[in-house]
């Protein structure tokens, strides 16, 4: 009997998981948060029942975003008084609360029932990695990113870039010659006055 309701009280309790947010695409990165929000992720889902878990999003203010989204995409609000309309680009707003872009793009994914509300008191988000530790306390998994953060070409050890597959060798005959004296030699002589 105890052992029942052991299994039952881990089914229901609510996971706190870390998402890394650093050179993630928004967009893409707020549909899988959202899911782990409503608890999609869990066998005993259901739309109408609040079984979702909480997510602390780490790194908001380096997201990336692809081609030339940041000077075109916008945030749009409407204040319901006349003439209340304003649009944001997105660049300007993340350089004023880099938080607010993952906050309005996983609210968006989150279907507008009364349940919107709970779900995003869930989400815990921070600029940069200086996370309270009262909240890493409870941090328990990690969702894995969706795109794979690139390595610059200052990260990588020389054996790996001597390990790298060439696609061709140059042939031996291949050489440039060094024809800087033989310039020098045909050039004529500057007359000194």
């Amino acid at each position: 009997m105890a052992h029942n309701r052991v299994v039952q009280w881990s089914t229901m309790s609510r996971i706190w998981w870390l998402y890394d947010a650093k050179y993630q695409c928004p967009f893409r990165s707020s549909r899988v948060i959202a899911g782990y929000l409503q608890g999609q992720h869990k066998p005993i889902y259901h739309a109408l029942s609040d079984v979702g878990d909480h997510v602390v999003v780490v790194n908001s203010r380096h997201i990336a975003m692809r081609e030339q989204l940041w000077r075109t995409f916008t945030f749009s609000h409407h204040t319901g008084y006349a003439k209340g309309f304003s649009r944001t680009p997105a660049w300007r707003l993340h350089s004023m609360e880099p938080t607010y872009m993952i906050e309005r793009t996983v609210y968006s994914n989150i279907p507008g029932t009364l349940l919107r509300r709970k779900y995003m008191r869930r989400l815990h988000i921070f600029p940069d990695e200086e996370v309270p530790p009262e909240i890493m306390g409870n941090v328990c998994d990690q969702i894995q990113q969706i795109q794979k953060v690139p390595k610059r070409l200052d990260e990588y050890t020389a054996e790996e870039i001597q390990a790298f597959p060439r696609l061709f060798d140059w042939s031996e005959d291949y050489v440039i010659e060094n024809n800087t004296e033989e310039k020098q030699k045909n050039q004529p002589e500057k007359v000194k006055k």
